[in-house]
């Protein structure tokens, strides 16, 4: 016999977004259920974010041992302890798993299920030993590593970002599909710690970040020695007995790679099997559930938040709806997410980053607006740190209101915040040259692409009378 529960929120997944919607909700007293029938802490802390930016911290050490003769510094290559480092990363994830986990939830208040949850009608949710109807119920189950319909994929063993991370040994040469943020990240991480890397892009390589910025990352990418082959979709893999045979067949025509490692970084797929959609009258399609600006679904009672909303799969997009999903269901408040404010960030080295439009989408929103760039070069604190290469591009309304940013260059997922804040306050670019930048850091450099759109105006006539006539007073 099922035990019923009737609390206020029913969550279903207990990543980035759902973890935000119970602890926030708990918090202000409402009862609230949570279900995860896999890891609390979702893909971003097992699988995602946070293990492959520890793995990039430890692929950019052993970069660092041999990158010193500019310093007037000379070492050797690294000794790379794989296990040490495969340690290192899974310590990282025990460092962190504690704020994610049942316990500290339980001690909010929350009511953990750790069953799948699948719902049985419009209003009701079945979780292992228990029948939940809530009030309002909240999807946030994620999304999972997509895997290809390449003829021969389930003959040969292949990583994914699911998988990957559970390596204790060096790769001798990995060839990874998919030249994405997670497949370019991975690429030149492994390339540094010690494998050889061939990276196979259907179309190409970072194809949604600015050209002009995507190509400096491209280039460094390249010169650390991953092999970058675009516009070549994979079209058959195999396995003899030299390794894995991978067949593609685009702008080159056929070419052919074989690796020791295979790893399948082209995309993701929205988790919503054995959910029970149908029952809920919760539409859906392949790309996720659909919902309504509100983040609504086609069943009233229902949201949807992060990966699984078919949206933008970044884990502080999960948790800008999630808060605005509380605003929805706490305080009856009408809530409409803007993809405007959506930063990311490419944690490459050089760092890739990019807050609101792109230029050639403000062009077709906007029509004429103006682009505004610097850089690091220019930055002493860049210069001190041997890390020049970069520039920022800012680009502006007419008015000069702040319609988006992109930044690449060292520490550039850390200077774009400033730029989201503008943006998402509808700051106009006079805002950005009024703060004072402690010297010499790389913040700087935002004050100083902003100072550089009135650089015309220390030549214009008029402004240059004034002043003329002003000297007549003293």
């Amino acid at each position: 016999m099922s035990k019923i529960l009737t609390p206020d929120i029913c969550v279903i997944g207990a990543g980035s977004g759902g973890l935000t919607v119970a602890a926030a909700a708990s918090s202000f007293g409402v009862d609230v259920v949570l279900i995860e029938k896999g890891k609390m802490g979702g893909d971003c802390l097992n699988y995602g974010c946070v293990p492959s930016k520890a793995l990039i911290s430890a692929a950019k050490h052993a970069h660092a041992m041999q990158d010193g003769a500019d310093f007037g510094i000379t070492s050797g290559a690294a000794d790379i302890d794989y296990k040490k480092v495969h340690d290192h990363v899974h310590d990282v994830i025990a460092q962190i798993a504690p704020h994610d986990s049942v316990e500290r939830f339980e001690s909010l208040g929350v009511k953990v299920i750790q069953a799948a949850g699948r719902f049985t009608d419009r209003d009701t949710v079945s979780a292992g030993d228990y029948e939940i109807k809530a009030r309002r119920f909240v999807i946030a189950t994620g999304s999972a590593p997509a895997i290809l319909p390449i003829d021969g994929l389930s003959d040969v063993p292949f990583f994914t970002n699911e998988t990957i991370f559970a390596n204790e040994e060096k790769l001798d040469h990995l060839i990874i599909i998919g030249g994405g943020p997670i497949g370019m990240e991975l690429a030149q991480a492994h390339v540094r710690l010690g494998a050889k890397v061939t990276l196979i892009e259907a179309f190409k390589v970072l194809g949604r970040d600015d050209p002009e910025m995507a190509k400096i990352v491209i280039d460094q990418i390249r010169d650390d020695g991953v092999e970058i082959i675009e516009g070549a979709p994979v079209s058959s893999l195999e396995k003899n007995e030299s390794g894995i045979v991978v067949h593609m067949k685009g702008d080159q025509g056929e070419q052919t790679v074989t690796g020791s490692h295979l790893l399948v970084a082209a995309g993701r797929s929205v988790n919503v099997d054995g959910l029970g959609l149908e029952a809920a009258g919760v539409s859906f399609t392949g790309k996720g559930i659909e919902t309504d600006k509100g983040l609504r679904t086609t069943n009233r009672r229902v949201y949807a938040v992060g990966d699984v909303a078919g949206g933008p799969q970044f884990t502080h997009w999960a948790g800008y709806q999630a808060g605005l999903v509380l605003r929805s269901i706490l305080f009856r408040l009408p809530i409409s997410e803007n993809r405007d404010l959506l930063p990311w960030v490419t944690y490459t080295t050089p760092e890739l980053a990019h807050c609101g439009l792109t230029e050639e989408d403000a062009r077709k929103r906007h029509g004429t607006v103006k682009s505004l760039t610097w850089s690091f070069a220019e930055n002493d604190r860049a210069q001190a740190d041997r890390q020049t290469k970069g520039m920022i591009k800012v680009v502006l309304a007419k008015n000069g209101r702040i319609l988006g940013a992109d930044i690449v260059g060292h520490n550039a997922g850390e200077l774009i915040s400033m730029w989201s804040l503008a943006i998402s306050q509808k700051m106009k670019i006079r805002a950005m040259t009024g703060f004072v930048a402690p010297y010499p850091t790389y913040s700087e450099i935002s004050r100083r692409v902003a100072v550089s759109n009135y650089s015309d105006s220390t030549k214009n006539p008029l402004v240059r009378a004034v002043i003329r006539f002003l000297r007549r007073f003293g």
